[in-house]
Order: C-alpha cells, then sequence, then structure tokens
C-alpha cells in the first residue's frame, strides 16, 4: 500500500507540469501581442514597450519560462497589471469566500445526492425511483445562472428570506454567514448533486445484483445493514470517483455562481481579470485551481486504500 501511494504522489509530479507549461504558454498562446492588448487602442509605442519589459516579453522564450518557473517554486505569481500588487496577495484576499462556497456546495451535494442514490436504487421502478432520475435530468440540463436567478426572485424578492447577493465573514456571526451561502450552495450544487445521484443509483443497482447481497439478505439482515454495510461499502469507490471528477464542474460554476450573486471569491476575480486582460492575474487563478483539482483527485485515488482492500499495488 505504502509502494502504491507513493507512485500515486510522484505521479502528480508530470501533471502539475503540464499545467505549469500551458499556464504559461497562455500568454503566449493569444492571439495578436498581449502587450498591445493590454495597453489598449490608444497606446503609443513605448507603452508597449513598458509592458512588453514588464511582463518580461523582450527576453527569449526559454529565459522567460525559467525566470517564470523559479519565480513559481518561490511562490511568487507575478504581479497584477492592474492593481499592481501581488497575485498571490489579491488571491489570498478573495479565497475565503470561494472556499466557504464550494466546501458547503460539496457537503450539501453528498449529504443529499447519494441517499437520493440509494433510495433510487434500492426501489428501482417505483415512483421515487422516477423522481430521482426526472431530479438528475433536471439538474443537469437547467444552467446554473438560471436556476441562481429562479431563486433569488422566490427567496430574496417575492418573500425576502434571504439576502440578494455578497458575503459575509464568519466572525460576524453564524446566521448572516450562513443565509448568504443558502442561495449559491443551492445553485451550484444542482448539477453536482444530480451527477453524484445518478453514479449512486448506477453503481448501487450494480451491487444489489450481486450474488452477496442475495446471500445476506437471505439470511435476514435488515434493509438498513444490507444497503449500508454491503452494498453502499462496496459500490463506494465509482461514487467517490465521481465525486472527484464533479469538482472540475463544481469550480467552472463557482465562476458564474459568484458573478450572479456578486460574491467577492476567486471566482468573481478571474472574471474582472478576463475583462481586464490581466495576463499575471489570470495565469495565477488558473494555476490555483489546477492544482487544487489535480490534489483533489490525489486525495480520491488515496482513498481507494480505504474503500477497497484489495487496491493495494
Amino acid at each position: 500500500m505504502f509502494a502504491y501511494i507513493v507512485r500515486r504522489i510522484l505521479s502528480t509530479i508530470p501533471v502539475m507540469v503540464v499545467v505549469a507549461l500551458f499556464v504559461f504558454a497562455l500568454l503566449h498562446l493569444s492571439p495578436g501581442d498581449p502587450a498591445a492588448i493590454i495597453a489598449g487602442d490608444t497606446a503609443t509605442p513605448s507603452d508597449i514597450a513598458r509592458i512588453h519589459q514588464a511582463l518580461g516579453l523582450d527576453r527569449p522564450l526559454y529565459i522567460q519560462f525559467g525566470t517564470w518557473l523559479w519565480r513559481l517554486l518561490n511562490g511568487d505569481l507575478g504581479i497584477s497589471i492592474f492593481t499592481d500588487l501581488p497575485v498571490t496577495t489579491l488571491i489570498a484576499q478573495r479565497v475565503e469566500p470561494t472556499l466557504a462556497l464550494t466546501i458547503s456546495t460539496l457537503l450539501f451535494s453528498v449529504a443529499v445526492a447519494i441517499p437520493m442514490g440509494v433510495v433510487a436504487a434500492w426501489k428501482a421502478g417505483s415512483w421515487i425511483d422516477r423522481a430521482v432520475m426526472v431530479f438528475a435530468v433536471l439538474g443537469f440540463s437547467v444552467p446554473v445562472f438560471v436556476l441562481a436567478y429562479l431563486l433569488i426572485y422566490v427567496f430574496a424578492v417575492r418573500t425576502d428570506w434571504l439576502p440578494v447577493q455578497g458575503f459575509v465573514d464568519p466572525s460576524r456571526g453564524a446566521w448572516p454567514f450562513l443565509s448568504h451561502l443558502v442561495m449559491p450552495t443551492l445553485a451550484l450544487g444542482m448539477v453536482y448533486t444530480a451527477l453524484i445521484a445518478r453514479m449512486t443509483r448506477a453503481s448501487m443497482l450494480d451491487v444489489l445484483a450481486q450474488d452477496y447481497i442475495r446471500t445476506a439478505q437471505a439470511k435476514g439482515l435488515a434493509n438498513g445493514q444490507v444497503l449500508l454495510g454491503h452494498a453502499l461499502k462496496n459500490a463506494a469507490v465509482p461514487i467517490v470517483t465521481i465525486i472527484g471528477i464533479g469538482i472540475a464542474s463544481l469550480i467552472a460554476g463557482v465562476v458564474v455562481t459568484e458573478t450572479v450573486f456578486a460574491i467577492p471569491g476567486l471566482g468573481r476575480l478571474t472574471v474582472d481579470a478576463i475583462l481586464r486582460r490581466d495576463y499575471p492575474l489570470i495565469q495565477g487563478i488558473i494555476l490555483i485551481f489546477s492544482g487544487a483539482y489535480v490534489l483533489i483527485n490525489l486525495f480520491v485515488d488515496l482513498s481507494y486504500t480505504l474503500l477497497d482492500p484489495r487496491i493495494r499495488y
């Protein structure tokens, strides 16, 4: 098992190298001269030359990459062109709202989707199963921003139960903090919940058809013991896998959700950076999101050794 864990950890190194290459190439693959785009239509040649020098674009490509990689290894993501502040500082200022929204969405989706999928598989063919499948189809079909505006209309405009937008620090109270996360969590968690529920149902159906499940039922075990102690435990690996894969859609949905609800997180910072063509900031945010996705999937891979004793290679 130790060798398996070491191999999985080492396998993330080439992945992160590829991610770093892509993020670095982002500035050079963009159409036209990035410095001219940043400077704007009214820029003079001296303005463009100054931006070239500030970004290091006047140096050979291999020197640019080596300098950028060395700064990256030392925790330096560069300087924002628009604000003239370190990218790490800007990201640190915005990470708390995004982290709170992501964790709340993850907890909500897993807590709702897994029981839904288990019950749907147990009652396969019934109205419960059909209701879960309808929910899954709607979850994939309705865009995040449509659901977000619908929630705002119902819970903020019509009933005035929840605040429309913004983010409140937890230090200002539990309810103000949670009330600002309810609608964003529901909007962002719709697709994620549908994805996990559908995979849980499919995985459980496969396990429930196995001989050892029928043996457990023949021994007179209660339905709860059969479902949780035997079926769900053996169906856990595909479910955990889809939870890890779904993190990508969760990260993408954060950008839309934070924009709709005016949450000052990394998603909103991404939109602002793109509109301002702040390439160093865009590079830093993409690198952070990509690194988080790689690490989460690493933890998912390592969890297989706990969920399935056969994974020891």
